[in-house]
């Protein structure tokens, strides 16, 4: 559907959840574009619903990663090089924070939970990055999701509002020390999507109509207009693009008011 071919080239997605996560749907985009994939699932619960999926993507694999152990990680960087030789792209659509982290005050926020936040949605990225260039050794693409709260106040994104500005200042970080490899690190800023994470934040749905009603383009986004953003950054075609967060958010962003 998209003039974009990826056939030959490789790479991993850390995020799958479900059908409706948008690392899915990128996944799909992706896979349609050509290429040969591998998903990670966190854990046993949610390893049938993911490698489901990856038995509709052609030669795609599902290996298992909690992205907060460093073992688990090294291991499934070890069996992608195995498997695949090499990768061109990694997506990193991993974030997390604790339920009640998410409600009430921001200044109630405990330290666990803050330290939880940071770990999952934000340090995961570095070590992801550090291994994946090891298997990119004529350059290659990160992409990692995050959103606009990471610059404005959004009640009921508390201390995700906090792990997303930081994981904007790592994409910076990264993409200035891998730069010199070829490697390029970008960040897509979604706007508001119905994805199972969407229902623990409060409020959701008056965020989603807000955001219809405020944007230039009078309407929310789709989880494709996602994924194709992440196909352009994956590609050649973006190949002069690094260090950037790209709103995909139908022109929110933009709005005073």
């Amino acid at each position: 559907m998209y003039p974009i071919d990826l056939t030959g080239k490789k790479g991993i997605i850390f995020g799958v959840a479900n059908d409706r996560s948008i690392a899915w749907g990128i996944a799909q985009m992706l896979g349609e574009a050509g290429a040969r994939l591998a998903l990670t699932y966190q854990n046993d619960r949610v390893k049938g619903r993911v490698t489901r999926l990856a038995d509709t993507l052609d030669d795609a694999i599902s290996l298992p990663c909690d992205a907060t152990d460093d073992s688990q990680i090294a291991d499934v960087f070890s069996q992608v090089g195995d498997t695949f030789g090499g990768i061109s792209f990694l997506v990193h659509s991993i974030a997390f924070a604790q339920r009640e982290d998410l409600t009430g005050r921001f200044a109630d926020t405990s330290r666990e939970g803050f330290q939880i936040a940071l770990e999952v949605s934000a340090y995961s990225l570095i070590p992801l990055v550090r291994h994946a260039a090891d298997l990119m050794p004529d350059g290659g693409s990160v992409v990692t999701l995050t959103f606009h709260a990471s610059q404005r106040v959004y009640p009921g994104y508390n201390v995700m509002g906090t792990a997303k500005a930081a994981l904007e200042h790592s994409v910076r970080q990264l993409a200035s020390e891998f730069g010199p490899q070829g490697v390029r690190v970008n960040a897509i800023s979604a706007g508001p999507l119905e994805t199972l994470a969407a229902r623990g934040i409060d409020g959701f749905r008056d965020m989603k109509r807000l955001h219809a009603e405020t944007a230039p383009l009078k309407r929310n986004i789709t989880v494709d207009e996602v994924a194709t953003t992440a196909l352009f950054l994956c590609s050649g075609l973006s190949s002069g693009i690094t260090g950037s967060v790209i709103p995909v958010d139908a022109g929110y962003h933009i709005m005073a008011v």
